[in-house]
């Protein structure tokens, strides 16, 4: 099993979760992160940092965000590894909560 970075993370950004990583498995777009599935070693250290409370484990996501598995998978592949916590993006706080942002995904 692996977890999966899902839709709350989408123009918010945070990267705590990238802190308490032991394998770099988060890599970086413009306004997401995702967790590659083939680095992950299911720690679960991320699931409690996330501050969006995006992170599931692949079991575990929710039915309306099942697509985040293979969209992690996939955009993993072509997205940069990050390895230092950033600012999150701006109004991150406010657009936490928001639902439906996945049409926001910039690739």
């Amino acid at each position: 099993m692996t977890y999966v970075v899902t839709e709350s993370c989408i123009k918010c950004k945070y990267t705590d979760c990238v802190d308490v990583c032991p394998v770099d498995c988060f890599h970086e777009g413009p306004n997401f992160l995702v967790i590659d599935p083939d680095e992950c070693i299911d720690c679960t250290l991320c699931v409690a940092e996330c501050p969006a409370e995006a992170i599931f484990a692949e079991d575990d996501v929710p039915a309306d965000q099942r697509q985040f598995t293979a969209l992690n998978a996939d955009l993993a592949k072509i997205w940069p590894v990050i390895l230092e916590r950033k600012a999150p993006l701006p109004g991150a706080d406010d657009l936490v909560k928001t639902p439906g942002k996945l049409q926001f995904l910039e690739r």
